[in-house]
């Protein structure tokens, strides 16, 4: 008989049976101990009546609580990995020492937070092993870790990432023919990471449709120069499929499923089970589902059952090889707040010295833009002006800052006491967590930003047209930047209202606002203010055109328009900022 149960009230106290038949037998259950509640059994005349009478209301197996009591054979911690360790390998060298030339190789981290430093050291130290393809968010910073070394190395000839960044070894490896480079959105990248992983064969998403991420127009791996400088197009990019769901415009991107995935994790068992701090989740758990092989060196390596499952992030079925972490994780941008009476001194020195006029333009914008704020909206709000503007929110604001690399409730810079280099900003920025803060993977993340979950979201431009066309990751032969999450967040303009906050003009004092974008898309149709330091405007996205609502103090209507490049309409009346 089991083991007896705690005693519950008189009317439910349930009793004992044995249970024996063909029917249970195909549940395995025969000769099972097992526990029925009263006026739940459908054996005897009467209840059996009463059950089929309420068929409709009762899932019968469903309604018996079962126990067994008979341990499971066979069950439990293999028997190899408590002998030999099983899946724990000596080194990182010994656990790449198969990897083959031409693999895909699926790398997490953002920036270089949560990157597998150790594993990509020992790839650093294998020059045999080359021709590889690589997929991450970026390629890490030149000289400072990440992926980088790989580039200088030559090993990589392919990378599939979504921003270079400051990497000008990267850009100019590509843009010279030496490497190709597939620039894919960032929520796309973990979109597709996470559908390999579910044995899907791709998906539709609105990330991307209508730019060049749609018609292929990015090329991925130029010629190398000629005698005269010119180059020509060798490998053009991906043409997607485009299909309308609702009225609106998908393309289908392909799950990528990879031969070998390097991760990092905070805490590792030996039966694989992971553990991630903070924002170093980005990508972790999306490339070792993903990958055929998956390698995790771990900071922290324990003994099976020291991690609670409730702790757990990744479990161990994803996990095929454990290294023991050995190089030391990196910080790509240190920023601090300064504290107590340097923090005092700094502030009115600060105040007391003049500012420079591009910095009072960019505080104009900021101060504007921070209007569009109210109290207890979801905002994700880029690198720059963007994020300069929750500095100036109105007193009893509050906003909860997401941040597309895995955070909702992001805070300011830490202290030197608070600084830890698993919370980083999109911007790569050391920053803190405010109560009620939550962190998270890519794929969350993008399903909060593409579902429309945000309720706005401010981004930088180099150019925004008329229509609402924004343009701001690329300039075709010179610069790539690339779009990181910026596709992303324009994504589904109906539910996420999308500010622009720029200068309006460039250095060289051509309009940012234009009739036409000449520069690659980020979106299209999906801006609805723009917010310089002459004025703002309102866009209709859907019959195009703009309406002057608002110029800045001191500035007159016909500067505005001498300095714009497209038409518009004037507000009555017309505001000031």
């Amino acid at each position: 008989m089991p083991a007896a149960l705690p005693p519950l009230p008189p009317a439910r106290r349930p009793r004992e049976i044995t249970i024996h038949g063909t029917i249970w037998g195909q549940f395995g259950l025969r000769g099972t101990n097992i526990v029925v509640w009263p006026y739940r059994c459908w054996s005897c005349p009467h209840h059996h009546s009463q059950q089929r009478r309420r068929r409709n209301r009762h899932d019968t197996l469903g309604r018996l609580l079962a126990r067994p009591h008979a341990p499971l054979a066979n069950v439990g911690t293999p028997a190899k990995v408590k002998e030999t360790g099983g899946k724990l390998y000596a080194s990182a060298d010994e656990a790449v020492k198969d990897i083959q030339s031409g693999s895909l190789v699926l790398s997490a981290g953002f920036g270089l937070c949560g990157t597998a430093e150790t594993l990509i050291t020992a790839l650093v130290d294998r020059p045999d092993i080359k021709d590889l393809t690589v997929v991450s968010n970026n390629a890490g910073n030149v000289g400072a870790g990440g992926l980088s070394p790989l580039i200088g190395t030559k090993q990589i000839s392919k990378m599939i990432l979504s921003y270079v960044g400051t990497n000008k070894a990267l850009q100019d490896a590509y843009l010279s023919g030496e490497v190709a480079l597939e620039l894919n959105p960032q929520g796309t990248i973990a979109e597709r990471l996470r559908a390999a992983g579910a044995g899907m064969p791709g998906f539709y998403t609105r990330t991307g449709a209508g730019t060049d991420v749609e018609t292929g127009g990015i090329p991925q791996l130029w010629s190398k120069k000629d005698a005269d400088g010119k180059q020509t197009v060798l490998v053009e990019g991906n043409k997607k499929e485009a299909r309308e769901f609702d009225g609106k415009r998908y393309i289908f991107e392909p799950a990528i499923n990879g031969d070998v995935a390097l991760l990092r994790a905070w805490k590792v068992d030996k039966a694989g089970n992971c553990v991630f701090r903070y924002t170093t989740a980005a990508f972790a758990g999306l490339v070792a589902r993903a990958a055929k092989v998956a390698i995790v060196e771990a900071e922290n390596l324990v003994e099976i059952g020291e991690i609670h499952p409730m702790d757990i992030d990744l479990p161990g079925i994803y996990i095929d090889r454990i290294v023991k972490s050995t190089v030391e994780k990196k910080i790509e941008l240190v920023t601090l707040t300064e504290e107590g009476e340097d923090a005092a001194a700094d502030a009115a020195a600060e105040d007391a010295a003049p500012k420079s006029t591009a910095q009072l333009k960019r505080e104009k914008i900021a101060k504007r833009a921070a209007k569009e704020l109210k109290d207890g909206y979801y905002a994700n709000l880029g690198v720059g002006i963007p994020v300069l503007a929750a500095n100036f929110l109105a007193p009893g604001t509050n906003i909860w800052l997401q941040s597309e690399n895995g955070i909702l409730g992001m805070g300011r810079y830490p202290t030197k006491d608070e600084l830890d280099a698993d919370v980083i900003n999109a911007g790569k920025e050391t920053v803190t967590l405010v109560p009620g803060a939550s962190t998270f993977d890519s794929a969350e993340s993008f399903t909060m930003i593409r579902g429309g979950h945000v309720d706005v979201s401010i981004l930088g431009a180099m150019e925004v047209s008329a229509n609402g066309d924004l343009a701001n990751f690329m300039i075709p032969g010179k610069l790539v930047k690339g779009m990181g999450g910026a596709m992303d967040l324009v994504s589904n303009p109906e539910k996420t209202k999308i500010i622009v906050v720029t200068d309006h003009t460039d250095k060289h004092g051509n309009p940012k606002v234009v009739e036409k974008c000449s520069l690659p898309l980020t979106g299209a149709r999906v801006v609805s203010t723009i917010i310089t330091n002459l004025a703002v405007f309102d866009v209709d996205r859907e019959n195009g055109g703009l309406t002057l609502k608002e110029i800045a103090e001191g500035v007159e209507l016909d500067e505005v328009k001498a300095k714009t490049g497209a038409s518009f309409k004037v507000a009555e009346p017309l505001g000031r900022f």
